[in-house]
């Protein structure tokens, strides 16, 4: 029996993943790999729509792929490959932009306020037509459904409406895929901004931790994690953020119900809570630290892994791409 298609990606802005791109995504997709057909790609097209040095970009999408890998993502159950090594990822791109209105892309919330943030000047129209890419890429595979965060549901919509006016205008082609939004309790915030997301843009690395950070470097920020007066460890989103995501990332990690760690620390302050909770997280974060650079002790063999994956990902890829191309009327190469 075929099982349901998955496709989901991130893009290779950072040496190093983050714990929220851990938590968010990639144990998520880990346990996805089992009852679904997964696609997962390093998403380096998206990525040139911010400037970086072509020698660092490579060496980013080694380590974002190094780092699928160490966190479960095998690429013998799922494909795992890069983006750029598919082309009909940018094909379809250039047919679904012909069908996307200039108002629809336009509205996309992401575009907007990084257009207000930067201005006009500074911003490309790579990050315009980011959403019809991200499109491309979901309906190459015939997705099923779409694990992304909140942030990216209207993309995931506007990939539906494509797929709907393709199929209305030139028959059935593409499947329409469901977005699976990641649960409140998988988002991680900032350890020195708890109102805001554990981000790789942010404004100090203070509040990051990197799946790649020494044990010792990821102790200290968790215990100089910003936390409040009161000194009980309990859940209050609102009136506690600092303590509140501590105790989410503690048992995203662990399992174990919030009221069940409140109740460990009760009484014992933040010291002692947040010692447990940095021993929870190198824990976590040690074998996948070392299956990662392992890895990338040896790029050759890393790079063959992710050549194999790219074959197999193109060979369903550019079977919807032909099927498109005959459909929009595209003269068949003779």
């Amino acid at each position: 029996m075929t099982r349901p298609r998955l496709y989901s990606g991130m893009q290779p802005s950072a040496d190093s993943l983050h714990l929220g791109n851990y938590i968010g995504a990639l144990l998520q997709w880990r346990d996805l790999q089992e009852a679904y057909e997964a696609f997962f790609s390093v998403v380096d097209l998206h990525a040139l729509t911010q400037p970086n040095d072509p020698a660092e970009r490579r060496e980013k999408t080694r380590r974002t792929a190094a780092q699928y890998i160490a966190a479960g993502i095998e690429p013998s159950k799922s494909t795992l490959y890069v983006q750029s090594h598919v082309r009909a990822h940018a094909e379809l791109a250039w047919v679904l932009s012909t069908i996307t209105g200039f108002g629809e892309a336009n509205r996309m919330t992401q575009f907007k306020d990084k257009s207000a943030r930067y201005g006009a000047d500074q911003t490309n129209v790579g990050l315009f037509t980011y959403p019809v890419l991200m499109a491309a890429d979901i309906l190459l595979y015939q997705t099923d459904i779409v694990p992304v965060g909140d942030d990216q549901k209207q993309h995931v919509e506007l990939t539906r409406d494509l797929a709907e006016r393709f199929n209305g205008r030139y028959g059935q082609t593409f499947r329409v895929p469901m977005p699976v939004i990641q649960k409140d309790t998988a988002r991680i915030y900032d350890l020195q901004n708890p109102t805001s997301k554990m981000s790789k843009s942010a404004a100090t690395d203070a509040g990051v931790l990197w799946m790649l950070d020494a044990p010792d470097v990821s102790a200290k920020k968790i215990m100089r994690a910003v936390t409040d007066s009161e000194g009980v460890v309990r859940y209050d989103k609102e009136n506690k953020p600092g303590v509140s995501n501590l105790l989410v990332i503690y048992t995203a990690l662990t399992g174990r119900q919030i009221p069940s760690i409140e109740d460990e620390y009760a009484g014992r302050g933040y010291g002692d809570f947040k010692k447990g909770l940095a021993e929870v997280v190198v824990n976590e974060f040690g074998p996948v630290r070392a299956r990662a650079l392992e890895l990338l002790e040896d790029p050759a063999e890393l790079d063959r892994v992710l050549a194999v994956n790219a074959d197999r990902a193109a060979e369903v890829a550019d079977a919807t791409l032909a099927d498109v191309y005959a459909k929009v009327g595209l003269l068949r190469r003779g």
